[in-house]
């Protein structure tokens, strides 16, 4: 459960709390998250970054669990140069040393 990791190194970040700091994240990025219906027959898809003209988005399946919701953007912001944005030491520590 990624909550637990996080929270052992911060007080107070249950994936609840993660997955709001990882959106506020990408709105400072300019990335749009969506939370979409995404349905396959075979796999439950949970989502991903993807690029639309000029514009990326991070598409999340809404029928993910928060872990999972937590997983689908924590991988796709780790895409992204965030040395020169603060985020709080946990939030850095788990994007960086975080399993997908």
């Amino acid at each position: 459960m990624i909550g637990v990791l996080v929270a052992k190194q911060g007080p107070g970040l249950d994936d609840t709390t993660i997955l709001g700091h990882l959106e506020a994240l990408a709105h400072t990025l300019e990335v749009q998250v969506r939370y979409e219906s995404l349905e396959s027959e075979t796999t439950f898809p949970t989502g991903g970054l993807c690029r639309i003209k000029d514009k990326k988005y991070i598409i999340v399946n809404e029928s993910a669990s928060t872990g999972e919701k937590v997983r689908t953007l924590s991988k796709a912001l780790r895409r992204f140069d965030l040395s020169r944005i603060y985020l709080k030491p946990a939030l850095r520590d788990f994007l960086e040393t975080g399993s997908d």
